[in-house]
């Protein structure tokens, strides 16, 4: 045996000890619950391929929410979509005073107002007939995604939903430029206290399968890569970075979040305003496969992979199980 003062093993011999010195922490306050909107009443639609997780009309989600707040978490994030004979090329429900998700926000901030954080998405994607997250150029031979034009029903779009009370806009197009027209727009409309979480490095990534079935804004023509980021690449993220910090970006994200702890942890040790991360679709639904099948503890695995999320530099999570750990009281 050589030396004497290198026994790690003294810290872990018992979980008080374990407790007294463990580095982080992953509390209620951390995580923010994502939920998908149904335009019916009296709906709490099942998603393919998506266990447990529910498009869910406005009656029931003010009530679901009620529930959560009573278990302790305040920070949801709305996702809206338009029925197929709505969508068009430009998006055009996405933007309407009237539409789900503005409603939404309005009839939740009504009942709830400072006792919650509401969040929305800001993208076209879900109001597109092609399901892009920009407007398409297209010629007799090519479709492309026009960048500068995708930028004004953005802008719309979020004016929309600080008109309706949202506390916070997330564009998660990935158009160049779209933090500082949405800035500007906003702050036009003296609505200088609402603030943008930019979804700074977005990959184009494999991870998504169940939240395209959840807003069927699966890409028509080409798909994603030419607006969404390469997963190769981690030094293009610090570009975005600067970018979408110097354009007025309030939160800045990484999504998803497992694969890109390296990229969260570059965000943390650069960034001056807090990083997200999106705990995305398939890491959630991979958890729930392995645990249905008993090769795991789901409770424990979810936790291990959200509490990597944290170590790794996260300040805020987006992930579909902080509504089961709220209410199964996961972290007591």
């Amino acid at each position: 045996m050589s030396g004497h003062g290198a026994r790690a093993r003294r810290l872990r011999r018992n979980p008080i000890i374990r407790d007294l010195v463990h580095e982080t922490d992953l509390h209620l306050s951390n995580l923010v619950q994502p939920y998908f909107l149904a335009a019916q009443k009296n709906v709490k639609e099942p998603i393919t391929g998506f266990t447990g997780v529910y498009r869910w009309s406005l009656d029931l989600l003010s009530k679901k929410i009620e529930i959560d707040l009573a278990n302790g978490l305040k920070n949801f994030l709305l996702f809206g979509a338009a029925h197929s004979e709505k969508k068009d090329e430009l998006g055009t429900e996405g933007y309407e005073e009237k539409g789900l998700l503005p409603s939404a926000i309005r009839t939740l901030k009504e009942r709830f107002s400072d006792s919650i954080v509401l969040i929305s998405d800001v993208c076209l994607c879900p109001y597109t007939s092609h399901g892009h997250c920009g407007l398409v150029k297209r010629t007799t031979t090519t479709l492309e995604i026009d960048n500068d034009s995708s930028l004004q029903p953005l802008g719309e779009m979020a004016l929309v939903h600080a008109r309706s009370g949202v506390d916070i806009v997330a564009p998660s197009d990935m158009m160049d430029f779209r933090i500082g027209h949405i800035r500007e727009v906003l702050d036009n409309n003296n609505f200088t206290q609402t603030a943008i979480m930019a979804y700074t490095a977005k990959y184009a990534s494999s991870y998504y399968g169940p939240f395209r079935e959840a807003l069927g804004s699966a890409p028509q023509g080409i798909d994603r890569s030419t607006y969404q980021m390469d997963f190769r690449n981690s030094t293009e993220a610090l570009r975005e970075l600067e970018t979408d910090l110097a354009e007025g970006a309030d939160i800045v994200m990484v999504k998803p979040a497992l694969a890109y702890l390296d990229v969260i942890r570059e965000f943390k040790e650069r960034s001056p305003v807090p990083v997200a991360a999106y705990s995305v679709s398939a890491e959630y639904q991979m958890v729930k496969v392995l645990s249905a099948s008993g090769l795991v503890d789901e409770r424990k695995m979810a936790l291990e992979n959200l509490t990597a999320i944290r170590r790794s530099g996260a300040d805020i999570i987006i992930t579909y199980f902080a509504e089961f750990i709220a209410a199964e009281g996961w972290l007591k």
